[in-house]
């Protein structure tokens, strides 16, 4: 690599280099029964993956370059952009399995591409969030000043975002909380957050259960979790979590070797949701084991940049974002070997997608955009340093 043309944080640049590396093989291994279905083939498949790769990378490089002080000055506009795509899906979305996730556009070579409003939403919050901790002093701020300035937001964008995608949802509220607390919001304050979430939800799941039609996904939220919390030989097995567990216990240690599973043929989405368990049968214990201490090397990472940033949104900024690419993988990781239930969230870098895996990439340079400050301040610290020395 050029010094002078890649900044940042090395590991991180190598950890997401083998993923996006790692994803061509997965989405080749994975894409059989799409190519069928979609009458194209695994080859064509594995040429779209491979564009949005580097289109991918493109936008890594391009977010790295920045000055992360700008993502501050833009993150009330990505948050207003991210509510009026998530507003679109309401009205021009087409609806997948009564719910209306993605707004659609054709890309040149590319095709067709899937953009789902609650990835850039995601982010945004992040960015928002480190904004709000490192301008306010939370510990002295009432709950109403704390509600208004960063708690509405919060409960508008997750009530966009519920009515079609409650894991999403929930994970965003979820990494936002601990964030929160993380930057030393009173627990008094999140916790009333916390009860006004419960609230909130307990009355969209009434309500979703008596009309359907207001929120269709209602129902479809309560037996995945009853079937979660409450199994029993009664009950008919999830298609999907029987096939994961076959594919989890087919890998053994090193796994069959790649383009060698079975289980891609009978998982409806070994592509995406479920691709960790793809992942273990052709790679073994050994290949999810990795992918597991990997992205927990990402996270360690990103704290130790958090950590020797002198600026606090610098700081915030690099911990909300691992925090949510750490945890959304985890969520997948858990999916897939049913320690939690169906939450139809993608692994990060290593699910097929297109604007999934570009967010993926932005958030990773918005990270190394802090760790390259880092590297120019050492520098700069250290020319100056020499010189001082040098008069002397």
């Amino acid at each position: 690599m050029n010094k002078t043309i890649i900044k940042g944080d090395k590991v991180i640049w190598m950890i997401t280099l083998f993923f996006a590396i790692t994803s061509l093989l997965v989405v080749y291994s994975s894409t059989e029964t799409l190519a069928f279905q979609n009458k194209t083939t695994t080859e064509r498949l594995l040429l779209k993956q491979a564009i949005v790769m580097l289109c991918g990378i493109g936008l890594l490089y391009f977010a790295h370059t920045l000055k992360y002080v700008y993502y501050s000055r833009i993150s009330q506009f990505l948050m207003i952009l991210a509510g009026a795509f998530l507003l679109m899906t309401f009205f021009v979305a087409p609806e997948i399995n009564n719910a209306q996730r993605s707004l659609r556009f054709t890309l040149p070579i590319v095709g067709q591409i899937s953009f789902q409003p609650s990835d850039l939403a995601k982010l945004a919050m992040m960015i928002f969030i480190a904004r709000f901790l490192s301008k306010n002093n939370t510990q002295k701020m009432g709950f109403k000043e704390m509600f208004l300035k960063i708690g509405l937001p919060l409960f508008i964008i997750t009530l966009l975002i519920i009515r079609s995608n409650f894991s999403t949802a929930f994970l965003l509220f979820g990494v936002s909380i601990v964030f929160l607390f993380i930057g030393k919001v009173k627990i008094k304050h999140l916790s009333y957050l916390i009860l006004i979430a419960v609230a909130g939800l307990g009355m969209i799941i009434l309500i979703g259960l008596i009309k359907p039609e207001v929120f269709p996904r209602a129902k479809t939220w309560v037996n995945r979790v009853s079937a979660f919390s409450m199994s029993s030989e009664k009950e008919e097995p999830n298609v999907q979590i029987v096939h994961s567990e076959i594919a989890i216990a087919q890998g053994g240690l090193f796994g069959k070797m790649p383009g060698k599973s079975t289980q891609r043929i009978f998982l409806p989405l070994a592509f995406s949701d479920y691709v960790y368990a793809i992942i273990i049968e052709e790679y073994g214990l050994v290949g999810g084991f990795t992918v597991l201490l990997l992205f927990t090397a990402l996270l360690f990472r990103s704290i130790k940049i958090a950590r020797r940033c002198q600026m606090k949104f610098g700081g915030f900024l690099v911990v909300g974002i691992s925090l949510m690419l750490v945890c959304q993988a985890l969520f997948n990781m858990l999916v897939a070997v049913n320690l939690a239930p169906v939450t139809g969230q993608p692994l990060p870098f290593l699910s097929m997608g297109g604007t999934s895996f570009w967010f993926s990439c932005i958030s990773i340079g918005i990270i190394l955009s802090v760790s390259r400050s880092l590297e120019l301040d050492y520098k700069q610290q250290y020319s100056e340093d020499l010189l001082a020395n040098g008069s002397e």
